[in-house]
């Protein structure tokens, strides 16, 4: 299950003993977690950040990096916190095999997110053209309407209920 965690959520007192709360409450495996966060959460108090960080991969938490390439990208930050996934904005994957340099930055962001060990998402795949092209440079997971549109919270647990997968 991924959450979107704002800043002001993960700078909240306490958040690693709020989420293992809710982990326990829920019974959800921790494993199982993902937080997606923005870059910018990073930026303004690195030293938190990385303790934050650190603490939520030892209960399992995995931690994704979301919009990745439109704040501010440190490239330092990738190899010195625990961070699991690269989420390529859609506004990168939008116009890929139409402008060479979304292509560029796509094709070089994966590759640097595979280097590193980290898994890397698509967001806002609409064409089969997308889709083809992520899947030549081995992009792990996609999100965006060629899946599925946004839907209401019955026919989403009936949907991955059914282990619907794309087939093109």
């Amino acid at each position: 299950m991924s959450i979107n965690f704002s800043v002001h959520q993960f700078r909240q007192q306490n958040v690693v003993g709020t989420i293992k709360k809710v982990t326990k409450e829920t019974g959800i495996d921790p494993h199982r977690l993902e937080l997606e966060i923005t870059e910018s959460v990073l930026v303004k108090d690195k030293g938190v950040a990385a303790s934050t960080l650190n603490e939520l991969k030892e209960m399992g938490v995995q931690v994704s990096i979301d919009d990745f390439g439109t704040g501010y990208s440190s490239l330092s930050y990738l190899r010195q916190l625990p961070i699991s996934k690269l989420k390529i904005d859609q506004s990168f994957v939008r116009d890929l095999t139409i402008h060479p340099d979304n292509d560029a930055i796509v094709t070089a962001t994966i590759a640097l997110a595979h280097s590193l060990g980290m898994k890397t998402v698509a967001e806002g795949v609409e064409t089969k053209g997308q889709l083809e092209f992520l899947r030549a440079l081995k992009c792990d997971e996609i999100q965006g309407y060629l899946f599925s549109k946004p839907l209401p919270a019955e026919e989403a647990t009936k949907l991955l209920a059914e282990g619907r997968r794309l087939e093109l």
